[in-house]
């Protein structure tokens, strides 16, 4: 299954929809601090409903603990400069898909990351 990671996740209720995700595909969830919400905050809760308990969320100090931990072959960082489709991936059991914080992104900084495979965007509807 995947790895999702949320680099530094603003929006406690899109993290609480990834617990759901996770708990329903069996796919890992790993949060890199620092988190823009405390994880017992009721919007997190709420969105995850009842998953919380069935989901596999890790929760790492920085980014660097996070890759020592998950020891990533491939990591597809999502982005919004990318050139790639997410759909033109031929994507692998234990990929990482790297999602940044919530409305910035990916930094260049972050992207320049040595563990970073590949860079993918989802198309989104012009307006």
């Amino acid at each position: 299954m995947f790895r999702v990671m949320f680099f530094s996740p603003r929006i406690a209720p899109n993290t609480g929809n990834a617990i759901r995700m996770v708990a329903g595909t069996g796919c890992e969830l790993h949060l890199v601090e620092p988190l823009g919400f405390e994880l017992s905050e009721p919007k997190l809760r709420r969105a995850g409903l009842d998953y919380h308990d069935l989901a596999s969320v890790t929760v790492h100090p920085d980014l660097a603990a996070a890759w020592e931990a998950i020891r990533p072959t491939r990591v597809h960082a999502f982005t919004a400069h990318a050139t790639a489709s997410f759909a033109e991936i031929a994507y692998e059991p234990g990929d990482v898909l790297m999602f940044g914080p919530e409305p910035t992104g990916l930094d260049e900084a972050t992207l320049a990351d040595p563990h970073i495979t590949s860079r993918v965007r989802i198309p989104m509807l012009a307006g």
